[in-house]
């Protein structure tokens, strides 16, 4: 099977992105990758702290590998958002593909420490596992928004060229995520904040390593687009896909209320879930 590592080789030389989408449900997963299947393309799976407690730690590894291997597929499983050096540590040893350290709210000398540490034991780890880490806080709930979250890294405060270069360098990190106008979660009635694709490319040539867009979910296909031309690799999806989800059991249940069996409810939402990934696998994997 070919690495992750690879895979994003290849997509960076075609100046596309790999869609990276969250589960909490098996339901989920199998939309997110029947949609991945039909078009033949590599997809990340993500699963934050709070996804995982509910899972399983090692129960999401398991699913995971058991499709890739079953299906011969490249689907790999990524710990997003992880807060601390010892949850980094219990996912590497989990058997996770790559782990995201997000210490976007520490200071940044603390955010260079702390993500060294991750990357040094992924290393350590005997097996070939990518280490990210974020630049520039976005907020940190994959939810429906009244506001922009509160200290949220936009306008002058998004990451600066300097700082990304000085953090690749001192972490030795396999892919970065700054805060370039992006927030987690949607906001209500509204679209998201527009992205700051000169500073993705300014900090694309100058970092050297791909680059990865959390929270876009509610940004505009013109504007993720334009992101991945300037140098994103991996794209985040995730209120989006539980939007999806809650709205295929909505449906379900007022078409059917007497329906009681799980998986002829949860059908509705993996085909939900499955219609969303779709139309974002074709928009990342477009040419420029």
């Amino acid at each position: 099977m070919i690495s992750c590592r690879e895979i994003l080789r290849k997509t960076e030389e075609k100046k596309i992105a790999i869609g990276h989408f969250n589960i909490s449900t098996i339901d989920a997963l199998w939309g997110i990758f029947d949609a991945a299947k039909e078009r033949n393309l590599p997809i990340l799976i993500g699963a934050s702290e709070g996804e995982r407690d509910f899972i399983g730690v090692p129960e999401v590894v398991a699913l995971v590998k058991s499709i890739r291997e079953e299906h011969d597929y490249p689907i790999y499983l990524n710990a997003d958002h992880t807060y601390s050096f010892e949850r980094v540590k219990e996912a590497i040893d989990a058997g996770f593909d790559s782990v995201i350290f997000d210490g976007a709210k520490l200071p940044f000398e603390e955010n260079i420490k702390i993500t060294k540490q991750c990357v040094e034991y992924a290393r350590s780890s005997g097996r070939d596992v990518l280490v990210e880490a974020e630049l520039g806080y976005i907020g940190s709930s994959s939810k429906m928004l009244d506001a922009i979250p509160e200290g949220a890294s936009l306008g002058d405060m998004i990451t600066k060229v300097d700082e990304a270069v000085r953090f690749v360098k001192e972490t030795g990190v396999d892919l970065f995520a700054p805060a370039v106008g992006n927030i987690h979660g949607m906001l209500k009635g509204m679209p998201d904040p527009a992205l700051n694709i000169e500073r993705i490319k300014e900090i694309s040539e100058v970092v050297k390593i791909p680059l990865v867009l959390h929270g876009a979910s509610g940004n505009s296909d013109e504007d993720i687009r334009a992101a991945i031309k300037a140098g994103i690799c991996i794209v985040h999806i995730n209120t989006e896909i539980r939007v999806a989800w809650k709205e295929g059991v909505q449906e379900h249940l007022q078409t059917k209320p007497d329906d009681i069996a799980p998986y002829a409810i949860l059908k509705d939402a993996r085909d939900h879930v499955k219609e969303v990934v779709s139309r974002k696998l074709d928009l990342f994997s477009k040419p420029p």
